[in-house]
This record gives structure tokens, C-alpha cells and sequence, in this order.
């Protein structure tokens, strides 16, 4: 038998043992979190409240890790779809109006152009409209799975502020 001839039959073997080996009897109703058939959409997903209260009623959500964006404490439902020309987020977190109705005020960051290396003095960056990009609103939801994560702040305020403008090029040479 030649070298390819050997090797070939080898890498069947393999992939086979393989096959075999993820036959382990876990059926398809236990694998992932759903707990039911990964062939059907019949399934029940729970469903969950997002409206919550409305902006101005609601507690400030401690941010899950250092300069993490901050989550939505309140419902966005009357406030979608964002776009560039209606967008009700910057009516309450634009730094001039934060102060005004108590709300978390954008940061340095989304005024600064990062590829461009750009100051852009006051106006926000044309990337930065689509605010649910990066922030999501929150559901009081038990945890599909235990979570022992443990956020190590370095700043005393880290979990409700951020330093990530100022420290963005920490550690680049």
C-alpha cells in the first residue's frame, strides 16, 4: 500500500471516530439552551417584557465591565426605528440637554472621529446614530446559564462612568 493510500485511510478513520464519538447520545432536545429540537421553530421561547418604564423613571443599570457602553434602563418602544434624521436619543443624551432632564450624557468619544483621527467639535459622528448598535435595553430575565464573571473597575466610578476616551490608546506605542 502507498504513503497517499495509507494517510487517506487514516484520515477516514479519524473523521469517523470523530462522527461517532459526537454520537455520545445527547439527543437534539439537549443541546443548547433552548432545550427542545434544533429541527423545529415550534419551540416555545419565553417571551419578555422589554417596554419597562419610561425614560426619566428608571434606575441607572451598572455597566457589566470597564467602559462597557451603558444599557438602556428604559423602554425605547415608542423611539424606534432610529436613523440620522429621527433619532429621540439625542433629545435627552446630548451633553447640552443631559444635565436639563437627568440623563447619562454622550461621551467625548461619540463626538470624535476614531479613523480619522478627527475632533469634530461638538457634532456628533455620523457613525454613532444607530445607538442600539451598542446599547440594549434590559429585561428582568433569570440567567439561561451561571454567570461568575466579577467586572474589576480601576476607577472608583467605573460602573457608571467611562474613561475610554482618555485611556483609548493606553498600552500603543
Amino acid at each position: 500500500m502507498n504513503f497517499n493510500k495509507v494517510m487517506m485511510f487514516v484520515g477516514l478513520a479519524v473523521a469517523g471516530l470523530t462522527f461517532l464519538g459526537c454520537q455520545s447520545g445527547v439527543s437534539e432536545n439537549e443541546i443548547g439552551l433552548r432545550k427542545s429540537t434544533l429541527f423545529s421553530e415550534d419551540a416555545q421561547i419565553a417571551k419578555f417584557d422589554y417596554a419597562g418604564k419610561a425614560a426619566g423613571e428608571s434606575e441607572l443599570i451598572d455597566r457589566a465591565f470597564e467602559n462597557a457602553p451603558p444599557m438602556i434602563p428604559h423602554t425605547t418602544e415608542d423611539m424606534l426605528p432610529i436613523t440620522k434624521e429621527n433619532n429621540s436619543c439625542t433629545s435627552c443624551h446630548l451633553p447640552e440637554m443631559a444635565a436639563a432632564v437627568n440623563a447619562t450624557p454622550m461621551p467625548k468619544s461619540h463626538f470624535y472621529n476614531f479613523r480619522t483621527n478627527k475632533d469634530l467639535k461638538g457634532e456628533m459622528d455620523e457613525m454613532r446614530f444607530n445607538c442600539v448598535i451598542c446599547h440594549t435595553t434590559q429585561v428582568n430575565a433569570a440567567p439561561l446559564v451561571v454567570n461568575k464573571f466579577a467586572p474589576d473597575f480601576r476607577q472608583e466610578n467605573g460602573s457608571t462612568k467611562s474613561n475610554l476616551f482618555d485611556i483609548v490608546n493606553e498600552g500603543v506605542n
